[in-house]
């Protein structure tokens, strides 16, 4: 039997996580038959490790609710349709109303995203209905704490003080007491993006279109309602943007690339927007040394829209980041794996598993055997309970069978995954291995072969 036992840490090196975030509302509309683009599914330039999408003004029915709680939502379930087989998992999400927010990470970070909270606020009818508002999944990545916020704020020019007091009234509620989480504005990461509806103030409609089509985008940004209140307020201020160097995203005909000829004639603006806040690095005064920042920075390869998408009258916007990091955690809480060569035709087999000194256990902590392209966590094939048929070796190291017994013959490549009740995330992974049919006996010399 190999002895299985965690990691001893080394010294810890730099890593470069690819984040790839969309922001898009659908105005009710279904997913279409090609999103390549949005996802940079044939950027071969680009080797992402996690996706972050945010929908506003998913249909939200009341026929279509209930079916997308007994169901999947249409769009979860073609994002998982589209990514799972490049082996990005869906860690968490969160939904209100028309408000969906996913988080997609390739199986291999897994045993280093902890989950810690997902949260709806609600801003639509003085703070009782989700028609506006965000949703928020807060995370700790390889040690650094992430928030991430998807929201839907007040249209109309004239609602730019409302969406200011929306955006501030979410923030606010991002607390996290009895978690024993930091306060959001002590997160090392925020990524904030959504339909922020802000509008080009001042300019008549023939102004802005004629600079639009020209690509003369210099005089609409000074008159763009969050560059403006960026000046103005100092927490605003700290969240960062690339340069809108795309057309306006709103407000387009369905079905085409045309601004708004209804007659209402919406001025174009920029209301789709991705911003993001490092956390601040505490002063200190001259004669007190300052003590190195642990290194975490982030970098924006591209921020662009995507014109051809035609279903809403908004266009998608996404923006691609390079997070360079150096991890706080760089062992994971359980190592893992199966034991000797797995067979389909046998019932039981053994997995072997250690853990760290300071992982906290529970009796409800499960392993799961998925096939390799899983979509999410509960997309096991079979799954043990890590006090069930437990053989204990020692204090770290414990062996627990698993049955194995209804898998069909497959080419299929498997992982183990050990999921934390407490913890609530997969804490560790072992490396993808086959099951082996059945052997097949030979007969012996001379015994008559049986025949077709």
């Amino acid at each position: 039997m190999e002895t299985v036992s965690p990691v001893k840490p080394t010294e810890q090196r730099g890593r470069k996580l690819s984040i790839h975030v969309v922001t898009w509302n659908v105005a009710s509309a279904a997913p279409p038959l090609d999103l390549d683009n949005l996802l940079q599914l044939n950027n071969q330039n680009l080797n992402l490790d996690m996706y972050v999408i945010g929908l506003q003004e998913m249909n939200c029915g009341i026929m279509s609710l209930l079916s997308d709680t007994a169901f999947e939502d249409p769009w979860s379930s073609f994002f998982m349709d589209v990514l799972s087989p490049l082996s990005f998992v869906k860690v968490s999400y969160v939904r209100m109303q028309g408000l969906l927010l996913l988080f997609f990470a390739k199986y291999q970070h897994l045993p280093f995203i902890q989950i810690l909270s997902t949260k709806s606020t609600p801003t639509g009818l003085f703070g009782y209905w989700g028609n506006k508002g965000g949703v928020n999944i807060c995370l700790k990545l390889y040690g650094y704490y992430v928030s991430i916020i998807n929201c839907h704020l007040p249209p109309h020019m004239a609602n730019n003080d409302q969406r200011l007091e929306h955006f501030d009234w979410i923030l606010e509620m991002q607390n996290f007491k009895g978690l024993n989480i930091p306060n959001i504005l002590d997160h090392d990461l925020i990524v904030w993006f959504g339909d922020m509806n802000f509008r080009i103030e001042d300019f008549g409609m023939h102004f802005v279109r004629e600079s639009v089509k020209s690509q003369c985008y210099s005089d609409l940004w000074e008159k763009d309602q969050l560059s403006i209140a960026k000046r103005c307020y100092p927490l605003l201020r700290e969240f960062q943007e690339g340069p809108l160097l795309f057309p306006p995203t709103y407000k387009f005909d369905k079905n085409s690339n045309n601004y708004d000829t209804s007659e209402k004639k919406r001025k174009p603006a920029w209301t789709d927007r991705i911003l993001w806040r490092l956390k601040r690095q505490p002063h200190t005064g001259s004669c007190i040394p300052k003590l190195p920042a642990p290194h975490f920075s982030l970098s924006l390869r591209s921020y662009v829209s995507h014109m051809m998408y035609t279903i809403s009258d908004h266009k998608p916007v996404t923006g691609t980041f390079d997070l360079e990091l150096k991890p706080l955690v760089s062992v994971p809480l359980i190592t893992l794996m199966p034991e000797g060569q797995w067979t389909t035709e046998e019932k039981d087999k053994l997995i072997s598993y250690s853990s760290t000194p300071d992982f906290p256990s529970s009796p409800w902590d499960w392993i799961g055997l998925y096939k390799v392209g899983l979509r999410h966590i509960n997309d096991y094939v079979s799954y043990v309970w890590v006090k069930d048929n437990q053989v204990s070796i020692n204090d770290r190291l414990n062996q627990v069978y698993i049955n194995v017994s209804n898998i069909p013959e497959t080419e299929d490549q498997f992982l183990l995954c050990y999921y934390s009740n407490k913890l609530c995330s997969v804490v560790g992974i072992s490396s993808p291995f086959k099951i082996q049919p059945p052997a097949v006996e030979e007969a012996p010399l001379g015994e008559a072969q049986p025949q077709i």
